[in-house]
């Protein structure tokens, strides 16, 4: 049994399936931020004590 796709007036894109293997890897991107944003304040501390 083949459904037929609702009609589609305003040609929206087709949904993309859940759980593909292309989705983002949100731990990998949180770790990366939470790197970047301790990399921030250790050069602020840095200058701060080099700069006074």
């Amino acid at each position: 049994m083949t459904e037929k796709p609702p009609h589609n007036p305003m040609n929206h894109p087709d949904e993309q399936p859940a759980g593909t293997d292309d989705s983002p890897r949100f731990g990998r991107l949180l770790i990366v931020l939470v790197l970047a944003v301790l990399l921030i304040v250790g050069i602020t501390f840095v200058s701060e004590a080099l700069y006074r």
